[in-house]
């Protein structure tokens, strides 16, 4: 049978007893039906998890104590910043959510001209907290002990003048361009670290995209095929952590 994992924001240590979110309570022992002395694990999102056990359960409030430190699922050796254009919830809840599963390290969503989605500061601040709910719920399913970063909503040309990705030798930044010359089989080897720009519903404009290459972004082309951008995310990550990272 399959431990429930759960994520908790707090400093780990064997023997601590910790006051789980009322949320992640309420999952436990409504959902879940685990009661006092249900074995599961717990991890805090930078690395560490400890097995645990329910110390007591009085109404909504569940106190767990921990015990030993365990080896969490190692996190690839190839560190994937995905760039993901902001699209309708549905597509960017399963675009970060693969994205978890499949081991990225960063992801960073970006308003482009096409983007239906439009965001002020109170609605990108929501928007945030959300798509970190779900990127919690993919580690604890998938047994990742560290979370994705993921940034607040910003505009593209702004995140291409930060120049914020990986640089130098060992490195790929790359933008999805259904037309491209070259394809994943002129990736550098070793490739150590990887940004991946990836447009919302309707792709890049033309601009957008020349404006990435002119920001030392390489347009790479993801087979014969048109793909949703939520598809393309996720084959995208799957391709580079089968060549390089930790699909391999």
């Amino acid at each position: 049978m399959r431990l429930t994992r759960c994520y908790v924001g707090a400093t780990l240590a064997e023997g601590v007893e910790l006051v789980l979110d009322p949320k992640v309570a309420l999952h436990l022992t409504r959902v879940l039906r685990l009661a006092t002395g249900a074995a599961l694990s717990v991890f805090d999102g930078a690395g560490q998890e400890h097995s645990a056990r329910i110390a007591s359960v009085r109404g909504s409030a569940v106190l767990v104590r921990l015990g030993a430190a365990v080896t969490p699922v190692p996190e690839s050796a190839l560190s994937i910043t995905l760039a993901q254009g902001v699209s309708r919830a549905e597509r960017m809840d399963y675009a970060i959510q693969k994205a978890t599963e499949l081991g990225v390290a960063r992801i960073v969503p970006v308003l482009c001209e096409r983007s239906v989605v439009k965001l002020d500061a109170r609605q990108a601040a929501a928007k945030l907290e959300h798509w970190q709910g779900v990127a919690i719920a993919a580690a604890e399913q998938c047994g990742r002990a560290t979370l994705p970063v993921i940034e607040r909503a910003g505009r593209l040309l702004e995140y291409l003048a930060t120049g914020q990705g990986p640089g130098g030798a060992g490195t790929l930044k790359a933008v999805l361009v259904p037309d491209a010359a070259e394809g994943l089989a002129s990736l550098p080897s070793p490739l150590t670290a990887a940004e991946l720009l990836i447009g919302p519903e309707g792709g890049l404009s033309d601009e957008e995209a020349r404006l990435a290459m002119g920001s030392g972004f390489r347009g790479l082309r993801l087979g014969p095929r048109v793909l949703r951008t939520e598809t393309a995310a996720a084959a995208a990550i799957a391709a580079l952590q089968a060549l390089r990272g930790d699909l391999a």
